[in-house]
């Protein structure tokens, strides 16, 4: 029997955007999968030491649930992308969701291999002390070949 592959490719730093290649990819490892997680442009913010200026935004983001409902334009008010991540963090915690941090530590303990697109790492000039331990640096090819070989390739 041959070990099913996956691979994701990770694009946006949010905070609701975070989560989905990190829950897929453990996910996939605890089933015994090897996965691949291509970190490019905004996606890169995941692989960062600091994970606490991840956000989410309530603005363009319709089907996000509010409390109360509120008019679009109460969006762009001063202070509500922190009202509302800080509002996503406490119903997160609250009802047992993990961590950004954790699910990226579980992803690195099953195995699954991080790799930061070096050209992005490059257009916005990050430093490799930026970025947590083990992680791999790669263009677009370098994951490609794997990508190529995959039972199920996402792009988040």
């Amino acid at each position: 029997m041959t070990t099913k592959k996956m691979a994701i490719i990770a694009t946006k730093g949010a905070l609701d955007m975070a989560y989905p290649p990190l829950i897929l990819a453990s996910t996939a490892a605890a089933l015994g999968w090897e996965v691949q997680v291509f970190f490019t442009f905004y996606g890169l913010q995941l692989l960062r030491k600091d994970l606490s200026g991840i956000a989410i935004s309530p603005l363009a983001n319709p089907a996000m649930p509010m409390p109360v409902p509120m008019p679009v334009i109460v969006s762009v008010l001063p202070g509500m992308q922190a009202m509302a991540t800080s509002m996503m963090k406490a119903k997160m915690k609250k009802k047992g969701v993990a961590s950004l941090t954790e699910l990226r530590d579980l992803c690195q303990e099953a195995d699954v291999k991080f790799i930061a697109c070096q050209m992005t790492v490059d257009l916005f000039e990050f430093s490799k002390d930026d970025f947590i331990d083990g992680i791999e640096y790669g263009g677009a090819a370098t994951f490609m070949k794997f990508a190529g070989e995959t039972d199920v390739c996402l792009f988040i």
